[in-house]
């Protein structure tokens, strides 16, 4: 699967909504309004009855049409009804939805969720079982991502077959010791020549930054590149494969998601919970949310992620010392009640950071 990019992931244009009449805006709204308090297609009839609106079925109808011409709504299978599509989701979260704040009283349940709390794990849990029981669905809370190394100084030692022990010294003190499989035997006098280089090229780096600069610098000597530089990016992108994709997360009510009828494909749910176990998706998603201001919303397919995409995740970065250290969300079905996900999600980040600085 291949993630959404970092500028388009959890949001969408807004250019539809200019197109959009403000009666087909209303009737939009009061469809996606109904259609996640009941979960049932929403026929014209439906929409005419009760909703105080001035308009006949028959021109409720067409303005439907209308709606589903442009890809805001559709019919699921042979049903009468209409449901929103995840464009008519977006429309609807950017346009036309009014979030109302938490009520005091509200968020001093939170805080004392909270207050028990002693060291950081205990908060995390806290924070993911909380999300996950308010809103019964998946809590999830990215771990605060540590410090970022620096290499100082990298090590190859051959060993039998297609085997070389790579040493790591990072910020001048710690050292790791990895096990790397290499595609052919390299010889100690090329190991060495490649450790030589990499020291020169790289000491005092980020160790998350070492594969791009490695990369970097490929692309701006292809045409002059020799066998030394190959075998030194050779060994670099197998020692640090994977450092990009590091941290953790702490994930609570996952089997929660069982509960919603539009997410009871056993296929689609055996898919989703491997996601979860695998983890390099969701962080992936996470840490797009990261860099980003506020609460995030990523609608079905827009998080990039085919196993995603009958879900929506509602995210917001928390802070630690006044640095964005990770992300916490809420998982579960597009039917979701954004308005009131949205300052939940919010809240809890702001409460989530505080106690984290308790903790310090």
């Amino acid at each position: 699967m291949v993630p959404a990019s970092d500028e388009n992931a959890g949001e969408m244009s807004k250019s539809p909504s200019m197109a959009v009449s403000d009666r087909a805006q209303q009737l939009l709204k009061l469809l996606v309004e109904r259609y996640i308090r009941e979960g049932q297609p929403i026929g014209s009839r439906t929409l005419a009855r009760g909703q105080g609106l001035e308009l006949s079925p028959a021109t409720i109808r067409n303005v439907m049409a209308d709606l589903e011409d442009m890809g805001l709504i559709k019919a699921p299978h042979t049903s009468a009804g209409r449901i929103p599509t995840v464009q008519g989701y977006r429309l609807f979260v950017d346009s036309l939805l009014t979030v109302k704040p938490l009520e005091q009283s509200e968020v001093r349940v939170l805080q004392d969720k909270f207050s028990g709390a002693v060291d950081p794990q205990q908060v995390l849990v806290t924070a993911s079982s909380l999300l996950s029981e308010i809103t019964s669905m998946a809590g999830v809370i990215m771990v605060p991502r540590r410090e970022q190394p620096t290499v100082r100084q990298v090590e190859f030692i051959s060993l039998s077959g297609n085997r070389v022990l790579v040493v790591l010294v990072l910020n001048g003190h710690e050292v790791q010791n990895r096990m790397i499989h290499t595609s052919r035997r390299y010889s100690p006098a090329e190991l060495t020549q490649a450790a030589n280089y990499l020291n020169h090229a790289l000491s005092g780096k980020d160790f998350n930054k070492v594969r791009d600069s490695l990369l970097a610098e490929m692309r701006e000597t292809q045409e002059s590149i020799n066998q030394l530089m190959l075998t030194a990016i050779d060994m670099a992108n197998r020692t640090f494969q994977g450092a990009e994709e590091g941290g953790d997360y702490v994930l609570a009510g996952q089997t929660n998601l069982m509960g919603y009828a539009e997410m009871a494909d056993i296929d689609r749910l055996r898919q989703l919970f491997e996601a979860f176990n695998r983890k390099r998706d969701i962080l992936h998603l996470l840490d797009q949310a990261a860099h980003a201001q506020g609460v995030q919303i990523f609608i079905g397919e827009e998080s990039g992620y085919e196993v995603l995409d009958s879900c929506s995740v509602v995210t917001s970065p928390y802070e630690v010392a006044g640095e964005v250290v990770g992300v916490l969300g809420v998982i579960g079905p597009t039917r979701m009640a954004y308005d009131r996900l949205i300052p939940l999600v919010d809240v809890t980040a702001k409460l989530l950071g505080a106690a984290l600085n308790q903790t310090q």
